[in-house]
This record gives C-alpha cells, sequence and structure tokens, in this order.
C-alpha cells in the first residue's frame, strides 16, 4: 500500500504523529466521457497535526469539476460526491489504515 507522507518514518515516528492529532485521508475524483464515470480514490495521505485536508484535496476538486459532469446519468451524481468528501478535507480512515500498519509489523 502506498502511504504518502511516512516514507522515511519508522513505525514508532508514524505511531508519535498519530499520537498528536495526525491523520490518514483519501480523497476523490470523478472523471465522465458521456456513457462511461470513473470514481476513484488517490492514494492515501498523512495529514500532520494541524494541517488542513482541504488544500490537498483542492486538485482533484478541480479535476472532477472539469472532468466529472459529463457521463450521464452518473457524473451528474458522482461529481458533487467527491467535491464534498474533498471539500470536508477527505475520508478519514486512519483506524483502518492504523491497523494495517500493526499487522505489518507483527
Amino acid at each position: 500500500m502506498r502511504i504518502k507522507g511516512i516514507e522515511a518514518m519508522t513505525p514508532e515516528e508514524v505511531d508519535a504523529l498519530l499520537a498528536a492529532g495526525a491523520r490518514f485521508v483519501f480523497y476523490e475524483f470523478c472523471i465522465s466521457l458521456i456513457v462511461i464515470t470513473l470514481r476513484r480514490p488517490t492514494p492515501v495521505f498523512l495529514l500532520r497535526p494541524g494541517e488542513l485536508g482541504l488544500f490537498r484535496g483542492l486538485p482533484y476538486v478541480c479535476l472532477s469539476l472539469l472532468l466529472g459532469w459529463w457521463g450521464i446519468p452518473w457524473g451528474i451524481i458522482y461529481t458533487p460526491l467527491t467535491v464534498l468528501t474533498n471539500l470536508a478535507g477527505g475520508r478519514d480512515v486512519t483506524p483502518e489504515i492504523r491497523a494495517l500498519l500493526r499487522k505489518d509489523e507483527g
């Protein structure tokens, strides 16, 4: 699994950041090609304590707003969902990733 932001960190450093309020999130984007609509997640990002997830999600908001609307009917449905998820700071998956990292250690 690829997690952006923990490449050179030890498990103890990751645990310390999580205890201080860091979180793991992913964003979504939507691309439509008239009859085909793709709703995809990004890689997981580590947001450090105090870091706003909104700013990391803005490129995916722009991508979805530019390329997501054009699919019928799913583009019109998925585009607002992905935009709202990203503007809310992404989808928090900290408990799931923490469990996976602990499983990989053991």
